[in-house]
């Protein structure tokens, strides 16, 4: 038996018995030199081996010292939070999102929803993207707390993993930041902050010393406070990881817990990339063909029965009616493509026969961005044959109303695919008779209406009832082809929204 040799405890007259790990009084014992070892052996020779080796204590760290809470081995997922600044307190405020623990079986883009009065509009949406490393890029969401009272604010996050062939899964978490007042300074900001996520709290007081030893590479948020001539001694020791300190923004994790879903994933009724919608009675200055589109390049060009070369087909409009021959016969099968850009939508003329912007040439395979009110004019050579305004721009497509002789006939949706606009839905610049059509926009392989008012979303499909959906005229179906009116062959029959191929015709 040996006295307590605990050095923090010189005074402990404890006994320690052989191999125990502390003394009576609860003091952890430092671990067995060498010349220690050798007399334990030489006095248990007669020992079988098993007890030598008993004699040897345990490297567990003592009970006695403050430690972070232990994890599960297994790893979960977590939303690490930080960047969060109280010296920004009154002005815009930047918080980084990190993904850590996601599981390999999810989608390589996670959509992440945010809810809370600080974000602009009360939602936000943003992608995770998985880097080729495994890695998740992080994501960065910004927020002003001018002019909001001070104190807690909630934000609701869910991450949803949505992909093709695989089952559709949700997690969510919600946490609380604090909204200092103006005149708060970071002290007083970071106790507050410290008090609500603290592990551990050390206090030392009237000339007495404080020590915090901290082993391993987990996470431990500490307050250590020293007054009135106390010492505080911090100790981190983190040999197989680093140690980071950081007092001007505040950092921590939350826990993302998974919601049961079916496993079944998320499939649309009716799965398409063009369709439309057919007023059987248009009143005065609707149209009878709402065409929807939802393609990355959408291509327009020449109206075809037979193998078209475009997705959005025109045709020439005359006081008498369509006419599919003639001055039709002048546009290009491929005369200009509509894509999404990093401003918002372009236009970019691939044609022969050019196009008019506001009635000038853009030129051959140069992009141009569309804007509101603008004029464009289907031929440059020949004037007339189809005449198209940008009628809406909208955060997630396009709208294109007839201004020629077709104006009643048709409307053009041209959407980005598997693309939520959002809710609340961001103004958007819009004419008036764009501002009364229907809100559409496509996700999960098919097409959906969405009620600005309530938010609520409904799958469009031929089964569809379409009378309580808000602005929908009354009359209105859903065609599952963009032109119904009109039998289309395509020969390859590879296309998602042809109507026939050749090969499955067949006569009576």
């Amino acid at each position: 038996m040996n006295k307590c040799s605990n050095a923090q405890h010189p005074h402990c007259t404890f006994w320690v018995l052989s191999g125990a790990q502390t003394c009576e009084g609860g003091h952890a014992q430092a671990e067995p030199s060498s010349f220690d070892l050798l007399n334990a052996l030489r006095t248990t020779r007669a020992a079988s081996p098993a007890t030598v080796l008993d004699a040897v204590p345990a490297t567990e760290p003592s009970q006695n010292y403050a430690r972070p809470h232990q994890r599960a081995q297994t790893a979960r997922p977590q939303l690490h939070i930080s960047g969060f600044d109280p010296r920004a307190a009154g002005g815009r405020q930047t918080l980084k999102m990190e993904l850590r623990g996601m599981p390999d079986a999810c989608a390589p883009q996670l959509t992440l929803q945010l809810q809370s009065d600080l974000i602009p509009n009360s939602a936000a949406r943003q992608h995770f993207v998985r880097a080729v490393s495994g890695e998740w890029r992080p994501v960065f969401v910004e927020f002003s707390s001018r002019g909001k009272e001070h104190g807690q604010y909630q934000i609701s996050i869910e991450l949803l993993s949505q992909h093709p062939g695989m089952a559709a899964r949700k997690w969510v978490c919600t946490f609380v930041i604090l909204v200092p007042r103006l005149d708060a300074t970071l002290t007083e900001i970071h106790r507050i902050f410290l008090s609500t996520h603290k592990n551990v709290r050390v206090m030392a007081d009237d000339a007495s010393i404080a020590r915090v030893s901290a082993q391993g590479g987990d996470s431990l948020d500490i307050d250590v406070t020293a007054r009135n001539a106390g010492i505080a001694h911090l100790d981190l020791n983190a040999p197989a990881g680093k140690v980071d300190l950081g007092f001007s923004t505040i950092a921590w994790d939350e826990d993302l817990i998974e919601i049961d879903m079916p496993q079944a994933a998320a499939l649309h009724p009716h799965a398409s990339r063009a369709a439309s919608l057919v007023n059987a009675a248009p009143e005065a200055g609707a149209q009878r063909q709402i065409r929807l589109f939802a393609i990355e390049d959408c291509v327009i060009g020449r109206f075809e029965l037979i193998d078209p070369e475009s997705d959005v087909m025109l045709t020439h409009y005359t006081a008498d009616g369509q006419d599919t021959n003639g001055l039709t016969r002048r546009l290009s099968g491929r005369h200009a493509i509509i894509r999404r850009s990093g401003l918002g939508f372009e236009i970019e003329d691939v044609s022969r026969y050019g196009i008019l912007l506001d009635g000038v040439w853009p030129g051959k395979h140069k992009p141009t961005a569309l804007r509101l009110g603008m004029r464009i004019e289907f031929s440059a050579s020949i004037k007339g044959i189809v005449t198209l305004s940008v009628s809406a721009i909208m955060p997630h497509g396009v709208i294109l109303h007839r201004i020629d002789h077709g104006a009643n006939a048709e409307c053009f949706y041209l959407l980005a695919p598997e693309t939520h606009p959002g809710y609340p839905v961001k103004s958007f610049a819009a004419a008036p008779h764009a501002a009364a059509l229907p809100l559409m926009f496509h996700r999960d392989g098919g097409f959906w209406h969405l009620d600005q008012l309530t938010g609520k979303e409904t799958a469009l499909a031929p089964s569809a009832s379409l009378d309580k959906l808000s602005r929908v005229p009354r009359h209105t179906r859903f065609a599952s082809d963009p032109y119904p009116e009109h039998w289309i062959i395509r020969t390859n029959g590879n296309d998602m929204y042809s109507t026939v191929a050749a090969n499955a015709m067949s006569t009576a």
